[in-house]
Parts: C-alpha cells; sequence; structure tokens
C-alpha cells in the first residue's frame, strides 16, 4: 500500500485527501499535516473569544459557481448543499458584480473553514476513530509562577496548599520548599499558583497576560502576606487534564497499519505520571511488532 502525505490543510489540500481516500481507499493511506494550530489556510474562520458561537469569516467570503462549473464541478456543489455545508447567498451585498450571468454565490452557516474541515473529516480517518478522539475531553486551567529576590522569606507553615474556598486558585506551592531544597543565599523562592478548573473554563480564551492580573488580585485575598515578586510567568493549559479518555482503547489507538500511525497519550488513559507510561508502552507495542 502506498503512502501519500499532503503537506498543507488549506482547501487544495483536503481536497486532494478526500478525492484520495474516497478514489483509492484499499490503495493509498493518506496523512495531511499542516505548520498553522487549524486547518483552512485561506478559508479561515475565527470566533469570538467571549462566545463562541460568533463566528467572522477572515479569509473567503462565499462561493461563486459560474455556470460552466456548476456544471463541471456538479457533484462537489451538491454534496456541499446535501450536506448543509453551503446555501445560496440570499443577503444584499452592496457593490457586488456578478462575474457571469448565470452564476449562483454561495455562504457558509458554519464559516468557510467548514469547508475544508467537512472534506478532511471524509478523508483522513474513519468515523468511528475519529468520533472516539473527538470525544475526549480535558479540563482547562491557568498556571502563574512568581519569582523572588534572593534573600526574600516566604513564611508560611507549608510547602503545598489546595483552597477550597475562593472562585480562582486552586493550589498554591512554594516550590523550593516543596522540593525541599536548601535556602540558597543567591537565588530566591519560587511560588506558583493553579488556578481552579471553572476559572480556567471561563477565561480560556482570554491572553494570559489579562488573566494574571486577576491571578494575583485573588493571590493577595489568599495570602496577603505575601511579598511582591520580582518576575512572573503564566501560562494557559488549554488542554489540563483528561477528564474522559478514550473508551475501550487503553493506552493507544492504531489509526493505520501501512503508514503505520498510532495515537498515544494521556488521552487513552488519565493524565499522572502512570497513565503515560502505560500509553508509551502500549505504543512500544506496536511499533516493536510492526519492525
Amino acid at each position: 500500500m502506498s503512502r501519500v502525505l499532503i503537506v498543507g490543510a488549506g482547501l487544495t489540500g483536503s481536497i486532494c485527501a478526500y478525492l484520495l481516500h474516497r478514489g483509492l481507499f484499499s490503495k493509498v493511506r493518506v496523512s495531511v499535516w499542516d505548520k498553522s494550530r487549524d486547518s483552512g489556510g485561506r478559508m479561515a474562520t475565527s470566533q469570538n473569544p467571549s462566545n463562541t458561537s460568533c463566528t467572522v469569516d477572515l479569509g473567503a467570503q462565499y462561493l461563486t459557481a459560474t455556470p460552466y462549473y456548476a456544471k463541471v464541478h456538479k457533484s462537489f456543489y451538491e454534496e456541499l448543499l446535501l450536506h448543509g455545508i453551503i446555501k445560496p447567498l440570499e443577503a444584499t451585498i452592496e457593490g457586488l458584480i456578478s462575474n457571469e450571468e448565470g452564476s449562483v454565490n454561495y455562504v457558509t452557516p458554519s464559516g468557510v473553514s467548514s469547508i475544508v474541515k467537512h472534506y478532511l473529516k471524509e478523508s483522513v480517518m474513519e468515523e468511528a476513530e475519529r468520533q472516539m478522539l473527538e470525544d475526549v475531553s480535558y479540563s482547562s486551567r491557568y498556571a502563574l509562577g512568581l519569582f523572588y529576590k534572593a534573600g526574600v522569606r516566604i513564611s508560611v507553615p507549608w510547602a503545598a496548599k489546595y483552597v477550597s474556598d475562593n472562585p480562582c486558585i486552586r493550589y498554591v506551592a512554594i516550590d523550593d520548599k516543596k522540593r525541599n531544597l536548601e535556602v540558597s543565599e543567591e537565588c530566591g523562592p519560587s511560588l506558583v499558583v493553579h488556578t481552579t478548573v471553572p476559572f480556567g473554563v471561563q477565561h480560556i480564551e482570554e491572553t494570559a497576560e489579562d488573566v494574571k492580573s486577576i491571578i494575583l488580585q485573588e493571590l493577595k485575598n489568599v495570602m496577603p502576606d505575601l511579598p511582591e515578586p520580582e518576575s512572573t510567568s503564566c501560562q494557559k493549559w488549554r488542554y489540563s487534564q483528561v477528564t474522559r479518555s478514550v473508551p475501550e482503547r487503553p493506552g493507544q489507538v492504531t489509526l493505520s497499519s501501512r503508514p503505520l500511525l498510532v495515537c498515544g497519550g494521556d488521552g487513552f488513559t488519565r493524565s499522572d505520571f502512570d497513565g503515560c507510561v502505560g500509553s508509551a508502552l502500549k505504543v512500544f507495542d506496536v511499533l516493536k511488532s510492526s519492525l
């Protein structure tokens, strides 16, 4: 069986993957790579950080099917219409100039990126496998590190603490005390704050810099005597810990045997050291048996 790697998950790449999967399913295995975090290329749709149901097309705005291409590419338009990916453009666009008499314009109810996602969905993996991976869910949270000058002392009787009565802060740790390190005259202490999951979910689309100020303010309520840090580092964990893993597939799933494509990670087990070790062992077993 031949292996095909398509570099670029824009419209052309996604349609190529779709055609290969549909026409040569038993002869090729297709992988699609893209440098961006998401597929679409210039068929780009962006979400409102405060309300993900509100979207805007940043790239292509609509499709125009001329009479010639409406006939030549009829099956493509029919499929997209059948799945509700596109629909006729009925709204008024002031200044719109028709390229050719008889042309039809189409818009995408879910944004132009939905066209690319449709073709990728129909090409790279089977529906059952795709749904299995999509069903995995993670919690989200922020972590804020605070660094202090040498000589600063953080006078608390604990090395780490879980906070149960704050809507923002869930966990605080004095890092050097947690690791049982000797107090250094050259290096000051450091402290880390982990937010609650509800707080992380609520603010996940905001910038780490904006959220940092909220965390620092809440930290003053939890530790009012805490000195001012020399510097800080805020980390957004969009995928913090698995809340629902892949069912009945402990450790890994093999999406393709040739080329070998194996998925592993805590999404197949649980979010701790042993979960990751268990997944790595399962992936290793698959790789070893293929050699």
